[in-house]
Parts: C-alpha cells; sequence; structure tokens
C-alpha cells in the first residue's frame, strides 16, 4: 500500500508539473500584453432565420457601437452576429477566439466586415504589420465561403501617449491596407467617414449615438453590395 502511496504522490506530481507546463507554455505563447482591462463581446440573433445569409461584424468597441445600426438596416437582409474584443493583432489569444467563436456559432458566414488596430498599442507596427496576414487567414478559416471587408481603424479625438494616437492609427491603416489591398478585400473607409464628423466623438476615441448611427449605415451599405453580387464559383 505504501508503495502504491509513493506511485501515486510522484505520478499526480508529474501531472501537475505538466499542467504547470502547459499553462506557463500557453502564457508564453499568447505573449499578451495585455491591458487594464481585457474583454470580449458577442451577440448572436435570438431568433436566426434560416433562409438568410449570416453576416458576422468583427471588431472593438467601436465596432460593438455601431452593430445595433448595422443590424437594423440589414432587417429582413441577413442575420447580423457581432464578435468584439480588446485582443490585438500580434496577441495569440485573438486567432484563438476567432476558433472558440466559430465552433460555438457553428453557422457559415456570407460576409465577415472586420478591423483591428484600436488596442494593443504595446505592440510596435512592424509586430503589428508581422501579425495582420495570420489575422485574416485566422478569419478565412473561420469562414472560408465568406466575402471580406476590412474597415479601416477611426481617428482619435485626442492622442494618448502611451496608447493611441492619430499617427499611429494613420501607420496602422497604412500598414492594413497594403496587406488587405495584396489579398483583393474590399475597404470600408472609416476613417475618412468620421474625420468628416470631428463634432461627433463621445469621448478621446469612441463617438456618439448619431456617430455610430453613420457608421452602421455605411457598413451595412457595403456588406448589402457583397451580398447582392453572385458568388464566384470555387469561392
Amino acid at each position: 500500500m505504501m508503495r502504491l502511496n509513493r506511485r501515486f504522490v510522484v505520478m499526480f506530481g508529474a501531472a501537475m508539473m505538466m499542467l504547470l507546463w502547459q499553462w506557463v507554455g500557453f502564457a508564453q505563447e499568447a505573449g499578451s500584453r495585455t491591458e487594464e482591462i481585457e474583454w470580449t463581446w458577442e451577440v448572436r440573433p435570438v431568433h436566426a432565420d434560416a433562409k438568410l445569409p449570416n453576416v458576422l461584424l468583427l471588431g472593438d468597441s467601436i465596432t460593438r457601437a455601431y452593430f445595433p445600426e448595422v443590424k437594423q438596416e440589414l432587417e429582413g437582409v441577413a442575420n447580423v452576429y457581432l464578435m468584439a474584443t480588446s485582443a490585438s493583432a500580434g496577441d495569440a489569444r485573438l486567432v484563438r477566439q476567432l476558433e472558440e467563436f466559430s465552433k460555438a456559432e457553428g453557422v457559415e458566414f456570407s460576409v465577415v466586415h472586420f478591423n483591428n488596430g484600436m488596442h494593443g498599442w504595446e505592440y510596435s507596427e512592424k509586430e503589428y504589420r508581422e501579425a495582420l496576414p495570420g489575422f485574416v487567414a485566422g478569419i478565412r478559416a473561420m469562414a472560408p465561403k465568406a466575402r471580406l471587408i476590412w474597415a479601416t481603424t477611426t481617428p482619435v479625438k485626442t492622442d494618448k501617449d502611451p496608447g493611441p494616437t492619430n499617427a499611429r492609427v494613420d501607420a496602422r491603416n497604412g500598414i492594413a491596407l497594403t496587406v488587405i489591398k495584396a489579398d483583393g478585400i474590399a475597404v470600408d473607409d472609416q476613417h475618412g467617414l468620421m474625420a468628416k464628423h470631428a463634432d461627433l466623438y463621445q469621448d478621446s476615441v469612441h463617438f456618439n449615438e448619431a456617430g455610430a448611427a453613420i457608421q452602421g449605415k455605411q457598413a451595412a451599405e457595403m456588406i448589402r453590395g457583397l451580398l447582392s453580387k453572385p458568388q464566384r464559383q470555387g469561392f
């Protein structure tokens, strides 16, 4: 019996060490340079219409703000889903979140309207550039038949250093457009749109209800345009 107890202790200790190393490996893999508050926010139709195509808005709190307008604009046209996250391109959690969301929803998306650029200021623009293709690949893996729309990152009212500044937003938009256009992805210029509405900020980053409605209308218009086009063979 004593031998069995010792063997159990050894095996238990080995198992605990393995779990510890897995946890450490996860943390190292993620390399997460976290913000003070990290979050995800998911919204799905209460009663999805099986006859309609599914659309995903993928972004952050700015996307979350204009999601209701997009949903309203596309009522009777598409089932609209939302996945918003504070995870930045460069953070390995982001692609894992996509995988988990895809498994949880279990639906096929016809269009994915996405953005990533207003978080993760601890990541350099070089790291952002290196990570962005992997983010796009993660979206394609999650929604292989979907048409994609990239939304440019909106300007900020007040620069915050460390944090978002218009110089860094411009740099990230430039990097993203190089990657996005090379991949043949449509562009929703939310930056250009909201640069014309500097009077509609709610705070230094987000827009008020009127501003979010303007954003949502433009996003919905682009989504509707792609939904109306016939699907290319093999795409």
